[in-house]
């Protein structure tokens, strides 16, 4: 992105194509949602004299903050067969805010769309069937009742996308960030089992076949680089995403978020995004 010489207004937005060839897109105002990495990305990539450190990075919060929930997709076995093809129906919430053993967040518990015979077949490493011998593959798919656990990240300012001199994307991340609270979860859901028509204490971890490492460009909760906020001392957008620094520059993908929670992020950056979209064309009116 391109500003005026005073750097208050962003003039243009370059693209470059494959064959090398530009183009400058203009507009009165402009609107970044890239997703949490490229979105912090790109203003890191568009610093100018008047922005030394990147666009609406005055604050230095740009690109920090990066949170992307702390995971875990697990497999229960049921007694009877589970011939259901779509159990993504049902989730909750009763340990969202604490337990009556630990007075922190532990999560959510949501269903996860149902593993196969096929899949675990395709997936599985050829020593992953040793580890449970009285139950091959194909029992456990026909069996097997899908979780995906969902904890909170803490937003650190040491968890940050930066750009080198090249424009290349780097992502800095602590693996252990407040993972104790999803550990616990599991570990309710675990002792749930029995009462729930499953296998007593056989909750298995789906990287028992999947086990293929998932690269940054998996990171499909990603959140938090370009944080809102009414100081802009530490933040880098406004209560309505719209830069601090400069007049007519708004993000609204879920980089805006200052904390992540424990759910589902879509629906949120979704809500928000009407809501500036509202306030837009109240502004271009």
């Amino acid at each position: 992105m391109v500003t005026d010489a005073g750097g208050r207004s962003v003039t243009g937005v370059v693209a470059t194509f494959e064959d090398g060839t530009t183009t400058t897109f203009s507009a009165d105002v402009v609107v970044v949602a890239c997703g949490a990495v490229n979105s912090a990305a790109l203003l890191l990539r568009s610093a100018t004299d008047a922005h030394p450190e990147g666009l609406a990075n005055s604050s230095g919060v740009v690109g920090r903050y990066y949170m992307r929930h702390n995971n875990v997709a697990v497999m229960a076995v049921s007694v009877e067969p589970n011939p259901t093809r779509f159990q993504k129906t049902l989730a909750f919430n009763d340990w969202y805010l604490g337990a009556d053993d630990w007075d922190y967040p532990l999560g959510g518990v949501q269903m996860l769309g149902k593993s196969d015979d096929a899949m675990i077949h395709a997936e599985a490493p050829r020593w992953a069937g040793k580890l449970s011998p009285d139950l091959p593959f194909e029992v456990i798919a026909h069996h097997a009742v899908d979780f995906w656990l969902c904890g909170e990240d803490l937003p650190r300012p040491e968890n940050r996308v930066t750009v080198d001199k090249d424009l290349r994307v780097h992502l800095a991340l602590d693996e252990d960030n407040n993972v104790e609270g999803v550990r616990r979860l599991r570990h309710k859901l675990d002792g749930m089992l029995s009462h729930l028509g499953m296998q007593h204490h056989r909750l298995l971890d789906h990287s028992l076949y999947l086990h293929k490492s998932m690269p940054v460009g998996a990171t499909a909760h990603q959140a938090g680089t370009v944080r809102f906020g009414t100081d802009p001392a530490s933040s880098a957008l406004d209560p309505f995403c719209k830069a601090h620094d400069l007049d007519n520059l708004y993000v609204v993908d879920t980089s805006f978020f200052p904390s992540i929670g424990a759910v589902n992020p879509s629906l949120t950056a979704i809500a928000n995004a009407l809501r500036v979209g509202d306030h837009l064309v109240e502004r271009l009116r």
